[in-house]
């Protein structure tokens, strides 16, 4: 018989909730130890699993954590699976892109590769209600899409190719990950939409159906066990930064007001 320790270890990264360069996110900053972590301990059976569950966020922490995920894949010689639960989709989706395949359940939501920025105007508003805005700058667009000013046409302009750009960043890199698995209707996968796991397999998007323990057992055998890895919990005070679902959703309402977002 097999004794426990005995038994085939998989490591299986989590990564679960926004992506954001804050506390209790997902960020390079936050996962960098469980990353190394988890190719240490991928040493001997050279598999590392991602457990995706992300509706995207940060352009930027997704970029960099699915960079430094594949430059250790390539130092080690490790592969990665990525596992997507319930949803992977936009910078979630990024991120499965480290991996050399992709699973989901039939169900999950997956896809969604757009970026968006926005915000809101209020120059009408503060007109109607006598309020005069004063703002002094040093730099011609120092104040680009001010919320307190009429849209210019010149700045619409600009953001329209600032996320024309990182679109095409995502489109590149899901390009190179996916490959000649990618169908010919790229103007469906590239559109920002999201979609159901089955449609994303007849896309290319993702390897086949699977879990967490369905891909373990294929990758370890039967006796193999998952070994999860994720950064510590916030202590003290910044346990209190630590959001439930419903903050997270307004997580990513002001995240899209501040930066570009994967979402």
């Amino acid at each position: 018989m097999q004794l426990p320790w005995q038994k085939p270890k998989i490591p299986v990264l989590a990564l679960r909730g926004i992506i954001a360069p804050r506390p209790g996110a997902i960020n390079l900053e936050a996962y960098t130890p469980p990353i190394e972590r988890a190719f240490a301990l991928a040493k001997k059976s050279k598999n590392l699993v991602l457990a995706i569950e992300s509706p995207g966020g940060s352009a930027v922490q997704s970029d960099l954590i699915g960079q430094f995920l594949l430059r250790r894949a390539q130092e080690t010689g490790v592969a990665i699976t990525a596992v997507i639960g319930d949803v992977g989709a936009s910078g979630g989706y990024w991120l499965a892109c480290a991996g050399a395949k992709i699973y989901a359940n039939r169900l999950s939501i997956v896809g969604s590769i757009g970026v968006v920025t926005g915000g809101f105007g209020l120059d009408k508003f503060i007109a109607r209600h006598g309020i005069e805005r004063r703002i002094f700058t040093a730099g011609a667009h120092k104040r680009r899409l001010d919320m307190f000013a009429p849209l210019q046409p010149e700045d619409a302009a600009f953001t329209r190719e600032l996320l024309d750009d990182a679109h095409g960043m995502f489109k590149s890199w899901v390009i190179e990950r996916r490959g000649a698995r990618l169908t010919s209707a790229h103007d469906k996968i590239f559109d920002g939409g999201y979609m159901l796991g089955e449609r994303a397999l007849t896309l290319g998007l993702i390897d086949g159906f699977g879990d967490i323990d369905t891909i373990i057992k294929q990758i370890g055998g039967k006796n193999a066990r998952p070994v999860w890895l994720r950064p510590k919990p916030p202590r003290g005070l910044m346990r209190l930064l630590s959001r439930g679902v419903a903050e997270a959703a307004l997580d990513t309402a002001e995240e899209r007001l501040r930066a570009l977002t994967l979402q």
